[in-house]
């Protein structure tokens, strides 16, 4: 699997760059995988469309979105890039507007990108790494934090210990009344437009709370896209995606749980916690 800075070269990244709309803002983050040798100009079309087909659900989190499609000719090589714009813009998102900031990823399948996307899950959901991109001067400051290689990064490079409002109260103990028993394995899937982005992100924040509650030996969790996770809704317990999403699933027979901040462990702790009732 690649790493974050395997897929995110720094001259893929950009800082403070203008865009009137949403439309501009992908558009400036497919340029840049265009110019890196990611992609043809024809896949950052796919993105935009699939905003317009899908609606805003890739504003994963407060200011953030996570533009990308499905794999397709288009992706000559898996890769990223990172767009912080210099005036946010809205992306039609009801919680989540306006972005600041535009990650886009190409995938050529949903497997080798994996370990990249539970990096920057991590790095995007501690508050203190998040300030430091934020804060950042230069593509190269930018891309050191991301990559843990500058001494912003330096606090960062392990997994933040959660604060005290993102902390379970009391850690579940898996139970036959309200968790998974210890003899069996429960099933959530995470799910998005193609499987392979924004379901990934909020799959790896979920299972940073099962590991927290010592509950991922009971638990596993898949990233889907919405049309397979129909025909998989019988095997799970619940389904975790955005608003848009869970209107676009409809009923599946199992409990489709929103989630507003991807990369929020405090939201999606409490969204497990209303799953198994405890």
């Amino acid at each position: 699997m690649e790493d974050l800075k395997d897929l995110l070269p720094v001259e893929a990244v950009r800082l403070d760059v203008r865009a009137a709309d949403w439309r501009e803002a992908i558009g400036a983050a497919g340029r840049l995988m265009v110019e890196t040798g990611a992609t043809t100009d024809e896949y950052t079309r796919e993105m935009v469309a699939n905003v317009e087909e899908n609606g805003p659900y890739i504003v994963i989190a407060p200011g953030v979105a996570f533009a990308h499609s499905r794999p397709s000719p288009a992706v000559l090589t898996t890769g990223m890039s990172w767009v912080r714009l210099a005036e946010p813009v809205e992306f039609g998102h009801e919680s989540n507007d306006p972005v600041t900031l535009v990650v886009a990823l190409a995938a050529k399948d949903s497997a080798a990108h994996t370990s990249a996307m539970a990096s920057l899950a991590r790095l995007l959901g501690d508050p203190d790494t998040a300030s430091a991109l934020a804060a950042a001067p230069t593509p190269e400051a930018l891309h050191a934090v991301l990559t843990g290689d500058g001494a912003e990064a330096s606090d960062s490079s392990a997994e933040p210990e959660p604060s005290a409002a993102s902390k379970p109260s009391a850690t579940p103990e898996p139970s036959a009344a309200s968790g998974p028993r210890a003899a069996s394995l429960h099933k959530i899937l995470t799910v998005c437009g193609n499987g392979v982005g924004t379901s990934l992100f909020l799959k790896n924040t979920l299972e940073q709370v099962l590991d927290r509650w010592g509950w991922s030996r009971f638990v596993t969790v898949e990233a889907t896209d919405t049309i397979s996770a129909k025909g998989k809704a019988s095997e799970a317990v619940a389904l975790l995606t955005s608003r848009e999403i869970a209107r676009t699933l409809g009923d599946v027979g199992r409990p489709v749980k929103v989630v507003q901040d991807f990369t929020s462990t405090a939201e999606v702790d409490a969204v497990l916690r209303d799953t198994y009732d405890v």
